[in-house]
């Protein structure tokens, strides 16, 4: 079952000179949900730059370590929408075509050269960009990689030319990379990587490919966390059974298309959906009619609804929170080791999924976030006191928006404090213990194994 769109952090009204934090004021109504707003915010085309509020701190802070967890840019579906021809997306890169991006072609010449990288396993056999005149199913477009190329630009202005985060020598030691084996993340990671280290010397990159959509590495055996999903795909299910309105919609894009309205439920007809609405290409059409923009309204204002009531629900909080203790473990530990003074992976690249940064801001409790964009970034950027330089701080970015304050266990430090971030503890004492606090456990295996109460 696909796990589906919701709501990200606003990116309207954010002035990246305020510290001050937009904090959702939790009395006024929600406002009604605008279906093509949400799909047009969810495609992210690259068009104004992008303002952003990475790198914010007093100017006694020293900046030591910043870690980004990533979403692929736009891909072509990963579904078809049975008898109707696949939308015509051309997946050769040409930096004449918009959308297009400075360092296109540089980008381009500079993947053709990468035969010194180092990439573990699978990896080894990817392309490092997409290059098919009809795009294959998942492949990164054009508009992806140009979306990366801008993400790895604005994090090289404020990290690199602002913070100094990495001199100008910077070894391999200094970056920790990691990928899924799909091409899409690995050419996303590096979009980003070539932008954000231009002309980067190829030896230098050791790409490590992690076989978990979850990050789980070693330890994903956790049956708890299987039985949250199995739970959290029956409500998604039940909910959409209610929803005569989309079951109806569903009956007539079967009929124009001339298969049952199971089959075409099964294909997941939104994911292609998503790609004619991203690219502006029409939907498509046969001798029976055509599929138009009201049945889209009807399938994505219910991704958006099942996404309300998904946190409500609270069964895939609980399922996130097992599914992302790993991944914020190993973060966390990294953490710890670069406030101890060491030197090592200061800047570190996860290039994931929707299913990836989806549970990761449900388990940190940041629920005014939307569903993960194409390209969307999530950063943990680490701070020193410069006035006591045993204190670390930490703040964490959604899109550019700071969410620091909205999560779980720094919701409470923001009223008491004057510095614009939160203590590095707060997140230790949260990955370390209170995570398993809901679960009556101390630790993660007894979560993962304690059957539910």
């Amino acid at each position: 079952v696909h796990l589906i769109p919701a709501n990200p952090v606003r990116e309207d009204g954010l002035n990246p000179k305020s510290r001050k934090r937009i904090m959702p004021d939790l009395l006024t109504e929600p406002p009604a949900i605008d279906p093509v707003y949400e799909a047009q915010m969810y495609c992210n085309v690259p068009s104004i730059a992008e303002r952003s509020m990475e790198g914010h701190a007093p100017h006694y802070f020293k900046l030591v370590s910043v870690q980004v967890l990533i979403r692929h840019g736009d891909r072509y579906p990963l579904y078809a929408i049975p008898k109707t021809k696949r939308p015509d997306i051309d997946c050769m890169l040409v930096p004449s075509r918009k959308p297009s991006h400075p360092q296109l072609e540089a980008f381009i010449k500079h993947m053709s050269k990468g035969s010194a990288a180092q990439m573990d396993g699978s990896l080894s056999s990817l392309p490092h960009f997409p290059s098919h005149s009809l795009c294959e199913m998942g492949e990164l477009t054009q508009t992806g990689v140009v979306q990366h190329l801008r993400n790895g630009q604005l994090l090289r202005e404020i990290y690199i030319n602002k913070h100094k985060l990495l001199p100008s020598d910077w070894t391999a030691k200094q970056l920790y990379l990691e990928t899924t084996g799909k091409s899409r993340t690995l050419q996303s990671a590096l979009a980003l990587l070539y932008t954000f280290l231009p002309d980067f010397d190829w030896k230098k990159i050791n790409m490590r490919h992690q076989w978990s959509t979850i990050f789980c590495s070693g330890s994903c055996d956790c049956p708890m966390r299987n039985h949250y999903l199995e739970e959290e795909q029956r409500r998604q299910y039940s909910l959409r059974v209610k929803n005569s309105n989309l079951e109806r919609i569903y009956v007539d894009m079967a009929k124009i298309v001339g298969i049952p309205t199971r089959q075409l439920r099964a294909s997941n007809p939104i994911d292609s959906l998503l790609c004619y609405f991203c690219h502006n290409v029409s939907f498509p059409c046969t001798k029976a009619g055509c599929i138009g923009m009201e049945h889209f309204k009807v399938i994505k204002r219910h991704q958006l609804e099942d996404e309300r009531e998904r946190q409500e629900k609270k069964l895939y909080f609980l399922y996130a929170l097992l599914a992302t203790h790993p991944l914020l473990n190993q973060t966390v530990n990294r953490l710890q080791r670069i406030a101890e003074g060491k030197k090592e992976e200061v800047f570190v690249l996860y290039s994931a999924h929707d299913v990836t940064l989806s549970p990761v801001l449900s388990a940190l409790g940041i629920t005014e976030a939307r569903f993960p964009r194409f390209a969307a970034r999530l950063v943990f950027e680490l701070w020193q006191d410069g006035k006591r330089p045993k204190e670390h701080f930490i703040r964490i970015l959604y899109n550019g928006a700071d969410v620091t304050f909205q999560t779980s266990f720094c919701k409470d430090h923001y009223k008491r404090s004057s510095k614009p971030m939160c203590p590095l503890e707060k997140l230790v004492n949260f990955v370390k213990r209170d995570m398993f606090l809901i679960f009556n456990s101390t630790s993660y295996y007894d979560a993962c194994h304690r059957r539910a109460l």
